[in-house]
């Protein structure tokens, strides 16, 4: 455009000083051949637009907004046409808690009640981007600014109106995938009405309030002793069946003995006893089985 306003002020000028009385009048002709030649290269580089990799141009000329798309490359059209350009890669919005993390500066993270009246703090990522085909009714119905007129509300309110099947407890532990799977679905279907694709829908983080971590960790410790109460239990309770094991051997030990040596065998051990005793150099008093109990003095030194 740069050159075609160029081309025209030139042209002008050409025709203004077109007069035999201005002593410069002879710069006229050359004036206005200037002027025509920025007119044509200012339509021909109007006339050319570049799209880049992963963008697409919405047409529109004087209000009107064509349907047809510009595809990434070089792209003819009216000179006079605005092309504006639409992302349609992978886009990510996130809403956090942290600052300097999400789109919006300080805390942007969701807030919102469950079912038994606590308030949890959301942080979340939606992954999104624009259907190809959709970008000249998005460009009519919201305009460029999508993220902030869709995206954002959309998501905070889904999240906001499912939140509250939940309690906090089961939202944070056990029903989590459920409740990312059900915010998902209603989600999507209220992107694909806006010509956009909801790609994937991560919850980065759920804040519980302080008095509900105090319980979840109460809850914990208390199951943590239990466990613990249970492991010496069943050490206690092996100890015991050793030692019942134990003492039943002892007493069936004791019972073999008491019911299998006879008189012969025990004057047996104690014959061997004795030549043992015999056998041994130091000096000892034996004292022999039977009437008079002679004692015998061995080795006396």
């Amino acid at each position: 455009m740069f050159f075609l306003t160029l081309g025209i002020v030139a042209l002008i000028v050409g025709f203004a000083i077109n007069t035999p009385s201005l002593t410069f009048s002879r710069f006229s002709r050359p004036v206005k051949v200037i002027g025509a030649v920025l007119i044509v290269l200012g339509l021909l580089t109007a006339s050319i637009r570049q799209i880049d990799a992963g963008q697409v141009g919405v047409i529109s000329l004087f209000g009107n907004v064509s349907d047809r798309t510009l595809e990434s490359g070089l792209n003819f059209v009216n000179p006079l046409a605005n092309v504006t350009e639409f992302d349609v890669k992978t886009q990510n919005y996130t809403m956090s808690a942290t600052h300097d993390e999400g789109e919006k500066q300080g805390d942007d993270a969701i807030r919102v009640l469950t079912a038994d009246g606590l308030e949890v703090v959301i942080d979340l990522t939606v992954l999104y981007r624009i259907v190809s085909a959709e970008a000249p009714r998005i460009y009519r119905e919201i305009g460029p600014d999508y993220t902030d007129k869709v995206v954002r509300p959309i998501t905070r309110t889904r999240i906001r109106d499912n939140a509250v099947y939940y309690d906090a407890v089961a939202l944070y532990s056990t029903r989590r995938d459920e409740f990312q799977t059900r915010i998902y679905k209603t989600i999507e279907a209220d992107f694909r009405k806006r010509g956009m694709m909801l790609e994937q829908l991560l919850i980065r983080n759920i804040d519980l309030p302080a008095s509900v971590k105090r319980t979840i960790e109460s809850k914990i410790n208390a199951e943590q002793d239990a466990q613990k109460m249970q492991f010496v239990l069943a050490k206690e309770r092996q100890e015991a069946e050793r030692k019942r094991v134990e003492a039943q051997g002892i007493a069936d030990y004791q019972r073999i003995l008491s019911t299998g040596l006879s008189d012969k065998q025990l004057q047996y051990e104690q014959i061997k006893a004795q030549r043992e005793l015999a056998q041994s150099p130091n000096a000892k008093i034996v004292i022999m089985g039977g009437r008079g109990n002679v004692p015998l003095i061995l080795n006396d030194k």
